[in-house]
């Protein structure tokens, strides 16, 4: 495993992002862990985060694209960190946007927010996690109703490698529904490699009881591809 991704393992820890517990998800179904990515709340947490989707999205896709695209609402921070971690990493500049959730009417008028988007606009979607592809799906048709853009991909921060609306991942359902390759910073299945019997600020975070539970979990939530 890269570098950066044990390193932004253990940030999602410190930060209080990465919890270990029983959770109940918005589907309804009992987790032993859970990812709030609203819990980056400082300058230092959001630079650092910029810089780690930075490498994971020139890793993944390159650099070859014009507009980051975060939809709205936690999207936002996301793009711009990452818009300037991208211009300060690699000298490469390129625009942010996103959607607001209701157009506006007076000043500047529209949907968008940031940069607006134009014919041949080659774009990067980012997010914090996707477990249904819900928000691709009310995100999605904004961005192709703004000019011909091409998608170059979806990256999150992390892949909880479990099953969307069939038996495959969320990420991989929407890279065969839309057509655009998707990736993520780690996946769920690194970080429990990575944490599993392994002290982080003082505990082992993974220990056997609750490697069992992670693994209960998949067995009845994972992802088939």
């Amino acid at each position: 495993m890269e570098a950066y991704k044990q390193g932004f393992i253990e940030f999602m820890v410190e930060a209080g992002v990465l919890k270990f517990g029983d959770f109940t998800l918005k589907s309804g179904r009992k987790s032993p862990f859970f990812m709030n990515a609203g819990a980056y709340v400082t300058g230092s947490q959001l630079k650092k985060l910029g810089e780690y989707y930075a490498r994971a999205i020139n890793d993944s896709f390159g650099l070859d694209f014009d507009v980051l695209f975060g939809p709205a609402y936690k999207g936002i921070p996301l793009s711009v960190a990452t818009a300037m971690a991208i211009s300060e990493l690699y000298g490469k500049d390129v625009r942010y946007a996103s959607n607001r959730k209701e157009i506006k009417d007076h000043g500047d008028t529209g949907i968008m927010l940031g940069s607006s988007l134009k014919d041949g606009d080659r774009v990067v979607m980012i997010e914090d996690v996707t477990t249904s592809g819900k928000s691709i799906e009310e995100t999605h048709p904004i961005l192709m109703s703004q000019g011909k853009v091409e998608i170059k991909g979806l990256v999150v921060s992390l892949d909880r490698c479990e099953k969307g609306k069939g038996e495959q991942s969320a990420l991989k359902e929407i890279s065969e529904l839309y057509g655009f390759p998707t990736a993520s910073i780690v996946s769920m299945k690194e970080v429990t490699e990575y944490l599993y019997g392994r002290e982080i600020g003082g505990s082992v975070l993974i220990d056997e009881e609750r490697k069992a539970a992670i693994d209960t979990y998949y067995e009845a939530y994972g992802a088939k591809g």
